[in-house]
């Protein structure tokens, strides 16, 4: 086990520097800064001075070096855009994208896990069905196109939840939360099921894969011999081995949330770091843009580890497997 934890934690550190080199390469081409931070008059000394200011002149091999150095004490420079401090303008909006995250996924494992195992034994009624046919439109229907559609519904004719913004919000140290207010709750909720609906399709339908597979195997058979009740079968054995895929999937797709959660923040105007990064690319905000897919990579990379992690306390096979290693 532990030496398990050990070659994760150099898996990760590798993943981490690729993706440090990839950003810092990759977002040199979006646009010389300068253009954006100086007026078009600018005298070519004022460029340089600027330049030489945010450290353009540097090589770039100095250049990365200070970039990797900042980006593990969890600096990332100034912002172009706001002339701030791109770790302080995270620390504001990651509780916005961390909460419509959370909310989004609970909605997503609340109705999808109960509509896997509902279709999975209940295979030809009518209910499942109609579950396993708003499946399908809800994976074919884009993100952006159901959010416009409970904007219209919700907001525009029955005028019951607010369409954009995140409401009121509480300050609780350096943490600011929409939960404890009534404006808050009613504005996360068209954002929340715009983000969670295709994971509620996507963990139904792999749900009922999965339970229909166990329920045919073997020992599923055994048990049924042995006299165990329906409720035994169906939740002591059979959703119990369904479980390590639906971690699997649930784990990367709690990652993606957080890294494409850009769409739902731009249609709804929701204050989270998804917001952040599409405006510091139209305006060439490098540090922005370069903290961003770091932190998205880190968010993965550790929820890898924990899902693996997960693997060991579901399965007891992994951990003699570990232990004979």
């Amino acid at each position: 086990m532990t030496a398990f934890i050990l070659r994760r934690l150099i898996q990760s550190i590798l993943v981490m520097l690729a993706v440090a080199l990839i950003a810092f390469s990759m977002f040199r081409f979006v646009g010389d800064p300068v253009n954006s931070m100086l007026p078009e008059n600018a005298s070519a000394e004022e460029r340089h001075d600027l330049r030489e200011q945010l450290g353009l002149n540097a090589p770039v091999t100095t250049q990365f070096a200070r970039f990797v150095t900042g980006a593990a004490q969890g600096e990332f420079g100034i912002s172009y855009r706001n002339k701030r401090p791109v770790s302080d303008l995270i620390a504001e909006r990651l509780p916005a994208t961390l909460e419509l995250v959370l909310a989004a996924a609970i909605f997503a494992l609340a109705m999808g896990v109960p509509m896997g195992i509902y279709t999975a034994l209940h295979r030809k009624g009518f209910l499942s069905n109609s579950m396993q046919i708003l499946s399908l439109v809800g994976i074919s229907v884009p993100t952006f196109v159901t959010g416009i559609l409970l904007i219209l519904v919700f907001s525009v004719w029955l005028n019951w939840l607010p369409s954009f913004g995140r409401g009121d919000v509480v300050d609780i140290g350096w943490w600011s939360t929409g939960l404890l207010t009534v404006s808050g709750l009613k504005s996360l909720v068209l954002p929340a099921i715009m983000l969670g609906l295709f994971q509620v399709t996507l963990i139904m339908r792999l749900v009922r894969a999965e339970m229909l597979e166990t329920l045919r195997s073997d020992y599923v058979r055994f048990a049924r011999a042995r006299g165990l009740t329906n409720r035994a079968v169906h939740f002591g054995h059979a959703f119990r081995n369904t479980l390590m895929p639906v971690i699997t999937i649930v784990g990367l797709q709690l990652g993606a949330m957080i890294a494409f959660a850009i769409i739902t923040e731009t249609v709804f105007q929701w204050p989270g770091m998804g917001l952040l990064f599409i405006q510091a690319v139209s305006f060439g905000d490098i540090p922005v843009m370069s903290a961003y897919l770091v932190l998205v990579a880190l968010v993965f990379v550790v929820i890898n580890m924990v899902v693996d992690l997960l693997y060991f306390a579901i399965d007891p096979r992994l951990s003699i497997r570990a232990g004979r290693a």
